[in-house]
């Protein structure tokens, strides 16, 4: 599936491009669980900020976005709420959406641009129609022109610098912090996809979990994912790392802190990442026989923030036994591949454009 047209009809959209005045900026929006990447073309990455929305209780006003308000997190009053609109790569609260991508459309163009961006925006290979077009919905509310929606294991892929257009097979594995999203591409197009509702977000769920039965000790969101970026492993270690936890220890409400090393972090998350590598061997048996021998050849390519954990595609290949490798700048791949798409839509629109 792939560009969904503003007004819901698929089309060659030859007369757009046509009519689409020079001055027409265009945005690539990596719209995810945990952060909201947006590409210019020619300028790069101009935005990395968290998918959060800081919201006041008495009058319903948006009081931050992004960074601001992932600050906040945890540490609001009873009359502020910060939270994620966006779950398990859909939206679950739109109007907050809508707001957090005015927020980032104004911010990444500049509050003096008159013109209506192109914008095109990444969604999960599951997604389902209903979810896409609140996306794009979403994104011309909140001020675009255009929006078109491609899946984000083609993205990815486009980001990675593969050649999806040639008759090869080639398996993205893009894990996030909502979802984990695996397909074979081949032709331009994906040839079999699964959409696991597993990836970061449940790490750091599944850490705080281990803390809390072991040690007895509460910690928040922030601090379980400094534990899986600084000490957590896919697999085990011989030589471990150690860090110091601190959390509110739930006997005697009171502060503590707590000792926790690598080993004990990989047993903590092994049933997530089971679930993961459940949706790798998945693909693979959809897989035609052609394109699982192209796959043997050229190995799995991992992308997304979630897959720069410490040895994941080695527990890949330990448990597929086909070659695992995380891409170059892994977790900025989908937000590259909006930009190149856009920089190039008469290239990729023959591919993605897909009839209904």
């Amino acid at each position: 599936m792939g560009f969904i047209h503003s007004d819901g009809f698929v089309d060659s959209f030859h007369s757009d491009i046509r009519i689409m005045s020079f001055f027409t900026p265009k945005l690539g929006i990596d719209l995810g669980t945990a952060n909201t990447l947006v590409f210019v073309p020619g300028k790069g990455i101009v935005l990395n900020e968290p998918s959060v929305v800081a919201v006041s209780e008495q009058d319903n006003k948006i009081l931050a976005v992004g960074n601001d308000a992932k600050n906040m997190l945890g540490k609001t009053p009873e009359s502020i709420i910060a939270y994620r609109p966006m779950k398990d790569g859909v939206i679950a609260d739109y109007r907050v959406t809508e707001a957090m991508l005015r927020y980032f459309i104004t911010k990444a163009l500049g509050k003096w641009n008159i013109w209506k961006p192109e914008v095109l925006v990444s969604v999960p290979a599951g997604v389902t129609s209903t979810e896409r077009r609140a996306v794009v919905e979403a994104a011309i509310k909140a001020g675009a022109k255009n929006a078109y929606v491609v899946k984000e294991p083609i993205l990815a892929a486009i980001g990675a610098g593969i050649p999806i257009h040639e008759p090869v097979g080639h398996m993205v594995v893009d894990i996030g912090g909502g979802t984990t999203d695996v397909a074979v591409i081949s032709l331009g197009g994906i040839v079999a996809s699964i959409s696991v509702k597993c990836a970061g977000n449940r790490i750091d769920g599944a850490i705080a979990d281990y803390i809390k039965k072991t040690f007895n000790l509460g910690i928040g969101d922030k601090m379980a994912e400094d534990i899986k970026i600084q000490i957590g492993s896919a697999v085990p270690l011989e030589e471990e790392l150690s860090m110091t936890i601190k959390g509110r220890d739930f006997v005697t409400g009171l502060p503590r802190t707590a000792e926790v090393k690598t080993n004990e972090i990989v047993r903590a998350i092994s049933r997530e990442l089971r679930e993961v590598i459940k949706a790798l061997k998945d693909v693979l048996q959809e897989t035609p026989p052609e394109l699982s021998a192209d796959i043997i050849d050229k190995g799995i390519i991992m992308t997304g923030g979630s897959s720069q954990l410490r040895n994941f595609p080695e527990l890949v290949f330990r448990r597929t036994g086909v070659k695992a490798t995380l891409a170059k700048d892994a977790y900025f791949c989908v937000a590259m591949g909006t930009g190149i798409a856009l920089e190039h839509l008469d290239t990729y629109k023959k591919s993605i454009i897909a009839k209904r």
